[in-house]
This record gives structure tokens, sequence and C-alpha cells, in this order.
């Protein structure tokens, strides 16, 4: 016989008379991490300016390349070169690729002359661009000290960017209950800097300086460069891999370039597909073993002939790139007084409002001629 009596369900479908059972839990799904400026860390000190400048140095070349579109005979002892400013009087000289051995008998901003099989190697002809590098200088006992050269410092800049979002909420609901919210305001505030924080990434990765007026005005908005934006330029390591996808050999090749021009990255930053293009690397040499009950299918530290570099996956990195870098040479910096911060506004009416504001530049080393690296145009599907 079915129940006659009073049951929870006796009011009806909204069930009037029963105490709401609503979870303390609040399900987040936007994704907020900012794996790149934890790998970055706290900044070493802060902009002083809206202009940040830092400088950046390098030795003397020790190289310079054929700029003959004819080559040279291995009988040859005058070559036009890229900086015939890189040769003294002196000098051995070695054709990469080449086992003979020159020194150099004078040299001009455009030539170098040469003695030909220096010390029994054997000449060779020489290929346009081909680079002839400076083994060493040998001087003469008692000559006079030759002429100083050393490279003017190059300054680089960037410019402070401003983030800010901004949370107002009513007086009534500043004051009542919440289900899993202790206080609204202090909720919104919180969702706010993780918005401004994952801009910030974004800007470090993706940003780029305004064109005219960079500095800002009245009509203007002063923005930061980013990674990407400064890892350009002739001198730059940036390869192209044409639609290709992500490999071992396309990877270690942009590694070696960026260490071939006095680079020591530290890190790959990439995206998810990317990601799993390294994790890739070992799955052919994956082995199962009797009793394990864990596969493991990823790499996060990649050791390459050319150094460690610790795999960063950041969901910001745009899918067709991967950014190799020296940490050590990145820094993202408040100015000063100005990190991420609450700043109570003054009320017209019955509401609480606050800005959460923060402003944020870039600074990083040698981008521009091998500190860092991009592989770009990557396979995404």
């Amino acid at each position: 016989m079915s129940f006659t009596g009073k049951a929870t369900y006796s009011g009806g479908t909204t069930l009037p008379e029963i105490a709401d059972d609503v979870s303390d839990l609040i399900g987040l799904i936007s994704p907020f991490e900012t794996p790149l400026l934890d790998a970055i860390g706290d900044a070493r000190n802060f902009a002083r300016s809206t202009r940040h400048e830092w400088l950046e140095d390098r030795l003397n070349p020790n190289s310079s390349a054929i700029n003959n579109g004819a080559g040279y005979s291995a009988s040859d002892t005058v070559f036009t070169v890229d900086d015939g400013s890189v040769f003294r009087i002196g000098d051995l000289i070695r054709p990469n690729g080449s086992d003979e051995v020159m020194q150099a008998t004078a040299s001009t901003m455009t030539t170098v002359t040469v003695t030909r099989g220096y010390g029994g190697t054997t000449a060779a002809a020489l290929a346009d661009n081909q680079e002839l590098t400076v083994i060493g200088h040998a001087a003469l006992e008692g000559e006079d000290a030759a002429a100083a050269v050393a490279q003017i410092r190059v300054r680089k800049e960037n410019f402070t960017q401003i983030f800010t979002e901004t949370v107002s909420i009513s007086g009534s609901l500043d004051a009542v209950t919440l289900h899993g919210v202790d206080r609204e305001f202090d909720y919104q505030t919180i969702n706010r800097l993780r918005e401004l924080m994952r801009q910030l990434e974004q800007s470090v990765i993706c940003g780029v300086k305004a064109t005219s007026n960079p500095e800002g005005s009245a009509s203007v908005r002063r923005t930061m460069g980013g990674l990407l934006s400064y890892i350009s330029g002739a001198n730059a390591v940036v390869d192209d891999a044409g639609g290709a996808a992500l490999t071992e050999d396309i990877l270690n090749a942009t590694i070696r370039a960026a260490w071939e021009k006095g680079g020591r990255p530290n890190a790959i930053v990439c995206n998810g597909f990317q990601k799993r293009k390294i994790s890739g690397f070992v799955s052919s040499g994956t082995q199962f073993v009797p009793g394990e009950t864990r596969l493991r299918s990823l790499i996060d530290v990649y050791e390459s002939d050319f150094g460690v570099q610790r795999v960063i996956l950041s969901r910001w990195v745009p899918a067709d790139k991967l950014l190799i870098l020296d940490l050590d040479k990145v820094q993202v910096m408040p100015l000063a007084g100005r990190s991420f911060s609450t700043k109570p506004l003054a009320t017209t009416g019955d509401f609480r409002k606050a800005q959460v504001i923060g402003e944020y530049t870039l600074e990083v080393h040698n981008a521009s001629d091998g500190g860092h690296a991009v592989i770009a145009n990557l396979a995404t599907s």
C-alpha cells in the first residue's frame, strides 16, 4: 500500500518546506594559469619610468663571410668579405668546412689578403658566403701594441603597459549571505586579478608596441612589446618550419643555431599541440614493465647536446610557434609602486567599487642576436 502521510514531496515540485541544499564549491573552468610568468619568477628590480631601457654588448666578431658570387680558386689570395675589419695582420684564418689554414697579411674594410696553405695545409677553393673564422692572432715578438678595437653598447627599450579591471557590486549584494562565497566583492576581485595575470602572460608572449607614439598620448594607449616581437631581425634565430610537423631534428637545429650565436637556452615554451609532439619524441621507445600500473607519456625536461631545457606548457603561445628561451635574460617587471593591487574608488550611490590595476613591462636581453629563438609556421593538425 502506498504512503498516505506527509512526505518531502507533499508541498509540490518547488519543495517549499525544505531548506535549500547548495554546495559551497563553485566550479570554475576558464583557464587562468600563467606558467611562463611562474617560470620567469619575480623581477630582480623595478622599472623606474614608463620607458624602460637596458644595454646590450657583444665581443668583437671573429669571423666574416666571403662576398663574391663566383667564389675563389685555391690560388687566389685577396678576398672580398662582408667585413674586413674583423681581420688583422698575423691572424690565422680557417674557412669553415675546410682543413686549410691561412694567415692574414693585409686587410681593408671590405677585403682580406692572405697567405694560402699556411703551415703545410692544403689550399682549397672558397664559395660565396663561406665563413672565414679567426683561429687566433699571432703577434711578433717585440712589436708595438695593436690598435684598440671595442664594440659600442646598444640601448634597447620597451614601454610599460597599464592593466586594469573594475569591480562593482551593490550594497545589498555586499551584505547578503551567499552560497559558496564569503564576500562577493572579494570573490570578484580575485577573478579580475586572475584575468589580469592572464592578460600579462599573453602580452609577455604576443605583445606589440605601438608604431607611432609608443610612449603613449591622450589618444594612444601605451603597450609593451612581447617576446615574439623582440625575437626578430636579420641576426635573430627564427626558423620557419614551412608548415612541417615539429620533429626532434627541427627542434635541435634551432637550439643549435642559438647556441652557435652564443645563446644558452634553458627553456622551451609551447602550447598543447606542440607539447604532445615533444612528448612523442620518446613514444616509440616506451616500454611496459610487468606490475607497473602507471604509463608516462610526457617530457618535462629536454636534454639536448646544447644544454638542458625545461619544457613549459602554456596555453597562450600561438599554436604554430615554439619559443626557445634563456630565462636568465628575461624579466617581467612592474613600474615602481605599480604592482597589481586593488584601489578603492569613490562611490556616488549604494554600491561598492574598486579598480584592480598594475603596470608592467618586459625586459629581454639579446633577443635579436641569438640569445633566444623561435620556431614558426609549425603544423597544427
